[in-house]
């Protein structure tokens, strides 16, 4: 039976690119979603078996669409992640010049990473959201008489999207690496429905999301400690409103290490504890392979060599 991978697309966004650099899409059937709740309630209602979504950027932070949908509904596993460098162009139907260029479609995460740009070189263009940087290159694509055929003109005149689309879409390259960052880089992770782990490789990060019992002074520092602790370094957090009232947050955490390591096996049972919820979405490989860093006495050994101790105790062998 084939795979089949879903993606936010169509083809030509960074998503797509993405797909392209996880091993195990080689064979897979593509499957385009207009967003990342559609890809990941497909993936939730068996429609596909895995779906490619961006996770978080070197610019922007957490992509919340992502966070949300998998702080939510039923579980769903990280099993890995590519990291996909980000550079956009400006494109547009072939014979307009910049001077022509009034309105401007893409994505709301790539718009706020040309910003700096636009501001420079298009002060008075207006900003036309979309749903994905290669769903604009699509809406401009195929010159005039057939988006007339399709409904009539476009509502914006270029396009911010990725070398790929324009060229896809046969769209003209108005300017290049328009970024504001020129090493942006966005995170994607692949998602599947809860099965077998990945295996730890040394290499690994896991993904949580935190829910408080109730909002006190110290909340936060009593979770963060539960890895501080243990010598777990963080990646990443962010806070999330629940959507349950205001105030109300959930924190998304990215650690190094695998649910199979001692010690952070440890902090997730501390977790559980003090949590109303523990989401565990996942341990899985680094896209960088970069071995976790272990400090002095939180390695596996020592651990093990501690929780010896306290079974000894226990039995009075000690």
């Amino acid at each position: 039976m084939t795979t089949r991978l879903g993606y936010l697309g169509p083809e030509g966004t960074f998503t797509s690119m993405a797909l392209d650099r996880w091993p195990a899409s080689a064979g897979a059937e593509r499957v385009a979603f207009g967003s990342v709740d559609a890809a990941l309630a497909a993936l939730r209602a068996g429609e596909v078996d895995g779906a490619m979504v961006p996770i978080e950027n070197s610019v922007e932070g957490g992509v919340s669409a992502t966070l949300d949908a998998l702080a939510s509904g039923d579980p769903l596993l990280v099993t890995g992640e590519v990291m996909v460098p980000v550079t956009f162009v400006l494109a547009a139907p072939a014979g307009t010049t910049l001077d022509e260029v009034r309105a401007v479609g893409t994505h709301s995460h790539a718009w706020a990473q040309v910003r700096g740009w636009m501001g420079d070189r298009l002060p008075g263009a207006a900003y036309v959201p979309t749903l994905s940087t290669a769903a604009a290159a699509e809406t401009l694509g195929g010159g005039h008489e057939a988006r007339t055929a399709a409904g009539g003109p476009a509502p914006f005149d270029a396009a911010v999207c990725a070398p790929a689309a324009a060229t896809l879409h046969g769209l003209e390259v108005l300017a290049e690496g328009i970024g504001d960052m020129q090493a942006a880089v966005t995170r994607f992770v692949l998602v599947a429905r809860p099965g077998s782990l990945p295996e730890p490789t040394g290499a690994d990060k896991t993904t949580v999301v935190l829910f408080q019992r109730d909002d006190h002074a110290g909340g936060l520092l009593e979770l963060l400690d539960q890895f501080a602790a243990r010598g777990i370094n963080m990646t990443r957090l962010e806070s999330r409103p629940t959507k349950a009232s205001m105030g109300s947050y959930c924190f998304s955490v990215d650690v190094e290490g695998h649910v199979r390591d001692e010690r952070l096996g440890e902090a997730l049972m501390g977790l559980k504890r003090i949590c109303a919820e523990v989401r565990f979405l996942g341990s899985y490989p680094r896209a960088d392979r970069q071995p976790a860093s272990i400090g002095p006495r939180a390695t596996d050994a020592d651990f093990a060599a501690a929780r010896d101790w306290i079974v000894g105790l226990r039995s009075g062998r000690a």
